[in-house]
Parts: structure tokens; C-alpha cells; sequence
């Protein structure tokens, strides 16, 4: 490795980082990361720290998981790399097909096709949706609904899908037949409901409203996170997710459950899905699926979904979309061990609890401090805090402030993130309550730093 001087030296000055303008990236260098220890991080001046951020949502048994670094490492040695295009396969990503057919058997998904990552299974749940309508003899429905504040990552069909400007106006225009109804979003909505149970009624009248409008013979899918997670940490109340499977059944429209970020355990259940009783026809995962170690996610499919494809004799069905890197076989390995230590450990259960236990301390943050407008999570371990200069007004704070408390943050101990006026926090599933309350102590020195 390079000195650390050459490293401070060239840190951005080569590289573009995503989600970030390039100068700011020169003007505000980034941290840099050398090392990663059981839930931390260290920098490169040998500073450890507590990593609540999980990577970005997706290292969930920690840096120091060997099961799956040996998997790895053992499948490079016997099969590095070959392509699963039709007529070939191997061996792993075989053993995963069933791991996952197993694991999402409540889900009621048995059938999975490999991806690179998140976007890319988004961007494939998309295609096959409006393909199994083609098959169907409905080739009238082309267009998904979504979420305002949802995210479904950057590729040109989940950018389009996405339900923040943020992330689509640079490079518009996007993919057209894509609608948003509002989000259940207690804190900040268009009808101003402050009851989340009224609020999901709304939000699910506009849906109906909408669907109405655009003709439900003109819609492929609703894709939804089951709890918004890039949008600001934002779980809906527990009525609103069935409410939404109800009305696209009604209607056949297909439902698309993102679970790139909760699948595997985050949300306290071994899916977002299935933490509110739903089952989808398409759940898209990555991150956690490898824990980071290996780009690798998958979309899972539906019985009744599959049937349609698996039947299909008019030649509609053949799937002519894929990835280099479909199906790899270090990644598929890695699949494979991470599922094992996920349901050794039970990480779901742990998530519950800690969750539980960091919701709470960050109640108790509110009560100390003005500036804390509203605290999100409660469903495992996503949380999130929204930073307000006025609690009265709602009027978020400046935008530098939040990158001031993450900084005094760091420096005490505990790395958090930086979404707009949120801090969102997302630990890998095997914190202890010790790690939890290291988190609260640092989120509370840094709300000392810009109060008052």
C-alpha cells in the first residue's frame, strides 16, 4: 500500500465520487479507509471508529466475517469467473438458487436471476414486469407507479422510478410512464396527517386516484421500499404496505418489493416484505446478500410469476436481458456463506433488539435538543434523525450543520451519514448494546457542537 502522504496527496484528485460534486470532493477531502475491525472502520491515521453507517446499508455481519472471506477466497482458487449465459452454469451459483428459494420460501419466491447489484436488479424486476405482461397478451401495460421519496438507484429505469428530483434532474428525461403517489411520510405531507394509520389510507387513495387516471390496463407494476430507507429512514404504518398489495391485486398490477436495503435482517424480519405480512412477485436484493465483500444481488421471483414465464410456449418468455457478471461464481459463493452466518446468528432478532434500544436513545436526543425535529426508525436497525431550525415551522437546517455534527461525531468515536437535513444510521446487525450506546453518546456530542 501507499504512504499515507501519498494517499492525502492524491485523495479525489483522480477519482469522482458518486452522489458528489467533484470540487466539493477536492475542496472537502474524503476519509480515508484503510482497515475494517469487527463493526469499525479505520482511517487512515489509525483512527477506529464505529462504523454506524454499515458500509452503505449492506456490511451486516461486520468487517471481520472469515466464513465468507474464505469463500471467497476458496472459489478463486477453483473457479474465478464463468459467464451463467444459456449453456453454461456452475456449481455455486446452483447452490444459492436453492439457499434463496429456502430462505424466501414465506415470501412465497422461489426462482432467482443474478445481478451485479442493486440498480441492476431493480432495472431487471422493471423489465421482466412488463415482459410477463407481454406474455399475458397485455402489452398495453407499460408503466409503474412509485413512491415521492423512494429510491431505487441511478441506472436510467430505477432513476426514473425514483421519487426524489435529486437523483433524476440532471438527467432528464428519463424513462416516461412512471408515476409517484405521495409517501406515507408523517413529518412532512401534502394532506398534513399527523395519525400514520389516516395518513396510509391517503396515500393509498391516492394511489387508487392515480391508477384510476392512467387506466390500471396501462400499469406493469408498483415498485415500493417496504420501509423507505435513502429517502430519510421513513417506516410506514404497518396497515399501508397490505393496503397497497390489496389494490395492485385488485387491479393486476404487479408489486415489486425493493429490498436492496432490507432484505436479510435490517428491518428486524428476514425481509421488509414479510415484516409486514406481504408477499410480492418480485423482491429486489443485493448488498447484505454478500455483506459487502462481492458486487452480487439477486431478484427473486414468484411462483405464480414464474409459472407464466415457465409455461410460455410462444417464445415471449426467453429473458434477453442479463449481466457480464450474472450469477459469478465468487460472488455466488459468497451468497451462499453469508445466508449461513445470517441465519446462524439470527441477525434479524439482534436487529429488533438493538434497533429498539437506538430508537430510544434517540427519543431521549429530542427531548435534550431543539434542533432534533423528528426521530425515525423503530423497525430494526434503520433509524434516522431530521435536523429542524424551527420545530414549530418544520424549516430544516442549514446544509452545512449536519456535516459539522457528522464530523464532531467522528471524532468521538462513531461515523454516521449525511442525507440533506438527515442523519441516518444503519449498523451492521451484529452491534452490541455497548456499540449502541457509544452511537447515542456520539450523536449527542455532536448535537452539542452545533446547538446553541
Amino acid at each position: 500500500m501507499k504512504d499515507s502522504n501519498f494517499l492525502k496527496e492524491n485523495n479525489a484528485r483522480h477519482v469522482w465520487h458518486p452522489m458528489a460534486h467533484p470540487a466539493d470532493s477536492q475542496k472537502n477531502l474524503p476519509t480515508i479507509l484503510t482497515g475494517g475491525e469487527g463493526v469499525s472502520i479505520i482511517d487512515v491515521d489509525g483512527n477506529k471508529v464505529i462504523d454506524a453507517v454499515g458500509g452503505l446499508w449492506n456490511v451486516n455481519l461486520g468487517y471481520s466475517c472469515d466464513v465468507v472471506k474464505k469463500a471467497i477466497a476458496d472459489q478463486l482458487n477453483d473457479l474465478p469467473y464463468y459467464s451463467t449465459f444459456r449453456g453454461t452454469t456452475n456449481d455455486k451459483v446452483i447452490e444459492l438458487s436453492y439457499e434463496l428459494a429456502q430462505f424466501f420460501a414465506p415470501d412465497g419466491l422461489s426462482r432467482a436471476f443474478f445481478t451485479s447489484g442493486g440498480s441492476d436488479s431493480v432495472e431487471v424486476a422493471l423489465r421482466l414486469a412488463r415482459q410477463y405482461h407481454k406474455i399475458r397478451g397485455e402489452a398495453g401495460r407499460v408503466k409503474y407507479l412509485s413512491l415521492k421519496k423512494g429510491y431505487h438507484g441511478t441506472h436510467t429505469g430505477a432513476a426514473s422510478v425514483n421519487g426524489n428530483g435529486k437523483f433524476r434532474n440532471s438527467y432528464e428525461p428519463l424513462l416516461p410512464g412512471c408515476y409517484h403517489i405521495p409517501a406515507p411520510y408523517t413529518y412532512r405531507n401534502p394532506f398534513n396527517e399527523s395519525d400514520p394509520a389516516k395518513l396510509a389510507q391517503l396515500c393509498v387513495a391516492a394511489l387508487e386516484d392515480e391508477i384510476a387516471f392512467q387506466g390500471a390496463n396501462t400499469i406493469a407494476a408498483m415498485i415500493m421500499e417496504p420501509v423507505l430507507g435513502a429517502g430519510g429512514v421513513i417506516p410506514p404504518h404497518k396497515s399501508f404496505m397490505p393496503m397497497v398489495r390489496e389494490v395492485c391485486d385488485k387491479h393486476g398490477i404487479l408489486l415489486i418489493s425493493d429490498e436492496v436495503i432490507t432484505a436479510f435482517g435490517r428491518t428486524g424480519t428476514e425481509s421488509g416484505a414479510r415484516h409486514w405480512g406481504v408477499k410480492p412477485d418480485f423482491m429486489c436484493t443485493a448488498k447484505a446478500i454478500t455483506n459487502g465483500y462481492f458486487p452480487f444481488g439477486a431478484v427473486m421471483i414468484s411462483d405464480h410469476v414464474a409459472d407464466v414465464f415457465e409455461k410460455d410456449v410462444s417464445g415471449k418468455a426467453s429473458i434477453d436481458s442479463g449481466y457480464t457478471y450474472s450469477g459469478h461464481p465468487v460472488g455466488a459463493a459468497a451468497g451462499i456463506a453469508c445466508l449461513e452466518e445470517i441465519k446462524r446468528l439470527r441477525v434479524h432478532e439482534n436487529a429488533a433488539a438493538r434497533g429498539d434500544e437506538l430508537h430510544a436513545g434517540l427519543k431521549g436526543l429530542m427531548e435534550r435538543y431543539e434542533l432534533v425535529g423528528d426521530v425515525r426508525g423503530g423497525e430494526g436497525l434503520m433509524l434516522g434523525l431530521e435536523l429542524v431550525s424551527d420545530r414549530a415551522t418544520k424549516k430544516p437546517v442549514d446544509k452545512n450543520l449536519p456535516v459539522v455534527l457528522q464530523k464532531a461525531a467522528y471524532e468521538d468515536g462513531v461515523m454516521v451519514r449525511v442525507s440533506g437535513n438527515n442523519i441516518l444510521l444503519s449498523p451492521p446487525l451484529v452491534v452490541t448494546s455497548q456499540d449502541c450506546q457509544k452511537i447515542i453518546s456520539a450523536l449527542e456530542t455532536g448535537l452539542k457542537a452545533v446547538s446553541g
